[in-house]
């Protein structure tokens, strides 16, 4: 089975377990298919089986006056308004062809976004029976694959610091759906039956804005919510929405997800100040701020934008908006060798994905860079398309899919090259 249901793939660390996307490739090497996609969106590609899964907004031409503004006046990229159709698009794996086309509401947004940003930031989630769009204020859907509407949520209208835009993803684990919802209003966090859409639980949260995505993990055969956030990172009970612990020391202008693996979870954030902390899940309970609980913390190079890649027990992350790339141990949080410099690779949005021994990062330039793992990383190819790209990478099989800002590409190796 082909999958790659999240946007941080199959396990959740942005590694994929098996396959063998190319190294190299640019316009007319190693481009299975090259399909132009409409209006706008940075989510990232989702993909089962033969369907690549892709979010949009579209502008229909009808332009308004613009009458909302956000708390301290911005309106960076909305002015005049727009109305949005907000749709997900099936595209057929093989061919490149778009399958089915889905508008699941058309709205004016009430608020700007940011000028490199877009109304359809939040990546969809599916586990190959239900797929879930989500645009933040302007709907939550639950699709089949066919993409027939299952059901529909309205959680109401964020109010973005700086009218920045919204881009929090859903996370889903078995039967249950979860949104973050951090916002300068009443912020919370709630769960939904993926079948129903019945809400099960909500949860007040103490935060502002917020762009990270909620991760589930299970501890001890009990699965967990972890978000991070400006004033704390937190674990909830999936079951109830109980807050099981909460750690401070991450930055304001949260947007990095955080990433677990073997009981241990790694939230980091860079804006006023930076931060890392590896988090201990064993006996996490109430505020485990400056206890043993806290694993390791770092103070420098931390990222901003890209969510960590953890990989063999090794942490990579990128230092914030810059071409740097640290590579720790995943349980000392020792560096033994870099930080190391990306080359022409700069200004990264998209989180770094592995496979087979090799590390793809991609900035919002059109260039991949791709580098072995190991004590030094050492740079294998650096590759440009004709396109400008902030959604992560999808790795299934022998292609890498790559979500620009004009178009989606299949890159592959088992493909005759294009003149």
């Amino acid at each position: 089975m082909k999958q790659w249901g999240q946007w941080r793939g199959p396990l959740g660390t942005g590694v994929a377990p098996h396959g063998n996307p190319p190294v190299e490739w640019s316009e007319s090497k190693n481009v299975k298919w090259k399909t132009k996609l409409p209006g706008l969106g940075h989510s990232s590609p989702v993909v089962w089986g033969n369907l690549i899964f892709v979010t949009t907004a579209e502008g229909v031409g009808k332009r308004i006056p613009f009458t909302g503004f956000t708390p301290d006046g911005a309106h960076n990229n909305m002015d005049p308004v727009t109305v949005f159709q907000f749709a997900v698009i099936a595209v057929d794996l093989e061919k490149g062809s778009v399958v089915w086309r889905r508008t699941v509401a058309e709205y004016q947004p009430h608020q700007s976004t940011h000028e490199t940003s877009t109304w359809a930031s939040n990546s969809p989630v599916t586990d190959g029976e239900h797929l879930f769009a989500f645009f933040g204020s302007n709907g939550l859907y639950c699709l089949d694959l066919g993409g027939r509407l299952v059901w529909e949520k309205d959680l109401g209208d964020m109010l973005v610091k700086h009218g920045h835009g919204e881009g929090a993803s859903p996370a889903l684990h078995d039967e249950t759906l979860v949104v973050n919802w951090d916002h300068e209003g009443e912020s919370f966090i709630v769960a939904f039956s993926k079948r129903t859409g019945e809400e099960l639980w909500r949860q007040p949260r103490d935060e502002v804005t917020s762009w990270a995505t909620p991760i589930i993990v299970e501890n001890k055969g009990r699965p967990q919510v972890i978000v991070s956030g400006t004033r704390r990172v937190r674990g909830y009970d999936l079951k109830d929405g109980k807050t099981v612990w909460e750690a401070a020391g991450l930055p304001g202008n949260v947007v990095a997800t955080p990433i677990e693996a073997n009981g241990i979870v790694y939230a980091a954030g860079s804006y006023e100040k930076q931060t890392l902390l590896a988090i201990n899940l064993s006996g996490a309970s109430g505020d485990i701020t400056n206890t043993d609980n806290i694993v390791w913390a770092k103070h420098r190079s931390t990222p901003y934008v890209p969510s960590p890649l953890l990989l063999d027990g090794w942490l990579y992350y990128l230092r914030h908006y810059q071409g740097i790339l640290s590579r720790a141990n995943a349980l000392t949080g020792i560096e033994p060798s870099g930080p190391f410099r990306l080359g022409p690779v700069f200004n990264v949005y998209s989180s770094p994905v592995a496979v087979n021994g090799r590390i793809y990062i991609t900035d919002r330039n059109g260039k991949t860079i791709v580098i072995s793992t190991g004590e030094t990383p050492e740079a294998l190819a650096v590759n440009e398309l004709s396109d400008q790209f902030s959604a992560s990478p999808a790795i299934v099989g022998d292609s890498l899919i790559l979500r620009g800002e004009r178009h989606l590409y299949r890159l592959s190796t088992a493909i005759k090259n294009i003149p």
